[in-house]
C-alpha cells in the first residue's frame, strides 16, 4: 500500500466514523472531505469540484422539485386518498395498496418525499382502522427503498453509479433497465412484509394519547350547523342575476348567509368569498348557511328560481381545499365590541362569514348576526383559507384561537394535479424515447410546471434537498483519489481472489453483501459512489459485461433495510412507528437476504455477464 492511498483511505474511515455516529451531519462530512482530499495532492481541487458540474447532480435537484410539484397540486394525496377509500378495513389489503402505491410514486419522485407525504397518511389510517402505526410506517419504507430499484430516476445511488459508467465512456442505463429486477423484489416485499407485520403488532405510537386536533367535523357538531347548509345554482331564469348580494340582502331579508360562490372559468372552478359588490351571474353556484330557523329553503328556490343540487360533505367540509373554518376571540380593544356583525362590515372587512358564536359555554342558537359583539366572545368563521391566513397577522380585533387538523392538508396549488401529471409523463416519455439527455428532459418538466403554475421558484427552491446533493459531491472524489491510488484496484483484486474458484454468483453476491454491510455505517448514496468503481473494475479485470456488476451495486445500495441510519427514509419513520434499532435489524436483514438472493439470480441472467 503506498503512503497516497493510506492517507486517502484513513480520509475515508474517518468520514465512515463521522457517518456512524452521525456528527457532524452528512452534508457537513461531505463538505470536510471535499476541502481535504486536495491537501493530500493526490487530487486537484478542481477534481473536486467537478461533483457540482455532474448532470446526475443537475438531474437529481430537478427531480425534487418535480415531486414537489406533485405534492403541491394534489396528485400526492388524491392517491393517498384513494387508497384509504380502497382498502377499507382490510389490513392485509392495506398493507398491498400501500406498499404498491408508495413503490409506483417513488419510481418517479424521490423517495424521501414519498415517505414524508404518507406518514400523516398512514398515520390517519391508524387511526381510523385501530392498527398500531409501527405496522404500516415498516412497509412504508421497505416500499419506499424498493421504490428505487423500479427506475433510473428513483433514488441517488441509481444516478450514482451510471455516472459512473458514463465516466467509464460506457453507455449507461435506460430509464426502466431497473424494473424488471424491481418489480419481483416488490412483490416479495410485500408478502415478506405481510408475515413480518406481526413482529411490529405490540408497538404503539409513545404519543397515541395525546392532543386530539379539532377537525371540521368536530365543529359542526359543536355548533350544531349540520342541516344548516345548503348548494344552490343561480339559474338564468332567476332574479338574481346581474344583482349584487348587497342588493338582494339576503341575510336581512330571507336569514340565508352566502358563504361562498363557485364560479367556472374556463377549464377550472374558482371559488371565492362573498361580497356586497359580488355581482351574480347565471350558473353561479352558492353554498349557503340558513341560520334563521324559520326559512324553508325547499319552498324559496323554486320561488327565486334556484336550483337546489346535492351535498356530498357535512357543512361544506367535502370542499376543505378551499373553504376553511378557524375559531377567534374578540380581542379587548377590538373595534367590534358593542357592534353587531351588519353594523361593523364585517364580512367585507374580513372576506370570512360569522357562522356560530360562543359566550362563555353557551352556544348562540340563531340571531348570532344582530346580537352586539362582547370581549372574550368566540367565534367560528368560514371563508377562504387565505382570508383566514390573514387573520394570523393582524390580531388588532380577533385572536385566532384553533384552526382545524385539515389546514396542514390544504393544497397550495388546488385544481393543477392534471398539469403536474402532464409534466411528470412528458419528462418520462422524453426519458424513454431517448430524444434529450435525461436532465434535459427533468429541466424541461420543471419549466413546464413553472408555466403551469404548479410550482414558483421559492417553492422549487426550497424543495431541493441540499443535504443530499452536498453529501454526493462531496463523496463523490474519494472515487477518483481511489482510482488514482490504486485503492480500486485493490478492493477489485481482493473481492477476486476471496472468491477465486467459487463461480460468478459467488463473485456477485460479495460485491452485493460488501454494498449492503457498507450500508449499515454510511448512507446508500456514499456507498454508492465507492462500490461502483469497484464494480467497473472486477469488471475489466474478468473482461466481463459492466452492467451485471453496475446493476448489483445498484440493487444492494437499494437494500438499505437493516438500520435506521441507512436511508433518511428509514429515520424518517423511526418516530411515528415509535421504533427502535433492533426493529430494523429484526425485519431488515431476513429481507436483505432475499433481496440478495433475488438480485444475484435475476441480474447475470436478465444481463448477461459475456453477451454474445
Amino acid at each position: 500500500m503506498n503512503p497516497d492511498l493510506a492517507i486517502v483511505l484513513g480520509l475515508l474511515a474517518a468520514a465512515i466514523a463521522m457517518f456512524a455516529i452521525n456528527k457532524p451531519r452528512m452534508d457537513a462530512v461531505g463538505l470536510i472531505m471535499l476541502t481535504a482530499l486536495p491537501f493530500t495532492g493526490v487530487i486537484t481541487m478542481g477534481e473536486a469540484l467537478a461533483g457540482f458540474s455532474d448532470p446526475n447532480i443537475v438531474l437529481l435537484g430537478a427531480l425534487f422539485v418535480i415531486g414537489e410539484g406533485l405534492v403541491r397540486t394534489g396528485v400526492a394525496q388524491r392517491v393517498g386518498d384513494w387508497l384509504m377509500h380502497t382498502a377499507g378495513t382490510s389490513e392485509t389489503r392495506l398493507i398491498v395498496l400501500l406498499m404498491a402505491v408508495v413503490a409506483t410514486l417513488g419510481a418517479f419522485m424521490s423517495s424521501t418525499g414519498v415517505v414524508a407525504i404518507f406518514i400523516p397518511v398512514a398515520l390517519r389510517i391508524a387511526q381510523s382502522t385501530g392498527m398500531a402505526p409501527s405496522q404500516l410506517m415498516m412497509p412504508l419504507s421497505v416500499a419506499a427503498l424498493i421504490s428505487g430499484m423500479m427506475t433510473l430516476v428513483a433514488t441517488a445511488p441509481n444516478l450514482v453509479v451510471n455516472s459512473e459508467l458514463v465516466r467509464h465512456g460506457i453507455e449507461g442505463f435506460s430509464f426502466f433497465s431497473f424494473t424488471p429486477f424491481g418489480v419481483p423484489v416488490l412483490l416479495l416485499g410485500i408478502l415478506y412484509m405481510l408475515f413480518a407485520r406481526r413482529w411490529l403488532a405490540a408497538k404503539s405510537r409513545s404519543d397515541a394519547g395525546g392532543i386530539h386536533r379539532v377537525s371540521l367535523l368536530d365543529w359542526v357538531e359543536k355548533y350544531q350547523l349540520a342541516e344548516r347548509e345548503f348548494r344552490v345554482r343561480v339559474t338564468p331564469q332567476s332574479p338574481f342575476v346581474g344583482k349584487t348580494l348587497g342588493e338582494i340582502n339576503l341575510r336581512d331579508d330571507s336569514g340565508i348567509n352566502v358563504v361562498a360562490v363557485e364560479r367556472k372559468r374556463g377549464f377550472s372552478t374558482d371559488v371565492f368569498a362573498p361580497r356586497a359588490k359580488t355581482a351574480l351571474q347565471a350558473e353561479d353556484i352558492l353554498l349557503v348557511d340558513v341560520f334563521a330557523p324559520k326559512v324553508d329553503i325547499h319552498q324559496a328556490c323554486p320561488q327565486l328560481a334556484l336550483e337546489e343540487l346535492p351535498l356530498t360533505g357535512a357543512y361544506f367540509s367535502d370542499r376543505s381545499q378551499e373553504i376553511g373554518m378557524a375559531e377567534v376571540m374578540v380581542a379587548a380593544d377590538s373595534s367590534l365590541v358593542g357592534k353587531t356583525v351588519i353594523e361593523s362590515g364585517f364580512r367585507s372587512r374580513f372576506h370570512l362569514t360569522l357562522v356560530g358564536l360562543r359566550r362563555g359555554q353557551k352556544g348562540m342558537d340563531g340571531g348570532h348576526l344582530s346580537m352586539p359583539l362582547k370581549v372574550g366572545d368566540t367565534l367560528l368563521l368560514i371563508g377562504p383559507w387565505k382570508a383566514i391566513g390573514r387573520l394570523q397577522s393582524d390580531r388588532s380585533d380577533l385572536l385566532l384561537l384553533n384552526l382545524p387538523t385539515e389546514r396542514s392538508e390544504v393544497l397550495p396549488v388546488s385544481g393543477k394535479a392534471l398539469q403536474a401529471l402532464v409534466c411528470l409523463v412528458v419528462m418520462v416519455g422524453l426519458m424513454i424515447g431517448g430524444i434529450v439527455p435525461n436532465v434535459q428532459a427533468a429541466l424541461i418538466a420543471c419549466l413546464l410546471m413553472g408555466v403551469l403554475r404548479c410550482i414558483d421558484l421559492d417553492s422549487a427552491y426550497r424543495s431541493i434537498h441540499w443535504k443530499s446533493l452536498i453529501l454526493i459531491v462531496g463523496m463523490l472524489p474519494f472515487s477518483i483519489a481511489l482510482q488514482k491510488t490504486g485503492g480500486v484496484e485493490l478492493a477489485a483484486d481482493g473481492l477476486m481472489k476471496l472468491t477465486s474458484g467459487a463461480g460468478s454468483y459467488a463473485l456477485l453476491a460479495s460485491l452485493f453483501a460488501i454494498t449492503a454491510l457498507l450500508g449499515l455505517f454510511i448512507s446508500n448514496t456514499a456507498t454508492a459512489v465507492l462500490m461502483a468503481p469497484v464494480a467497473l473494475a472486477i469488471a475489466g479485470d474478468l473482461q466481463a459485461s459492466p452492467y451485471p456488476f453496475a446493476m448489483i451495486v445498484a440493487l444492494a445500495a437499494s437494500t438499505a433495510f437493516m438500520t435506521p441510519i441507512s436511508s433518511p427514509v428509514n429515520t424518517l419513520v423511526v418516530g411515528p412507528g415509535n421504533y427502535q434499532f433492533g426493529d430494523f435489524v429484526r425485519v431488515g436483514v431476513p429481507l436483505s437476504l432475499i433481496v440478495m438472493l433475488v438480485s444475484v439470480l435475476l441480474v447475470p441472467r436478465l444481463l448477461p455477464l459475456y453477451p454474445l
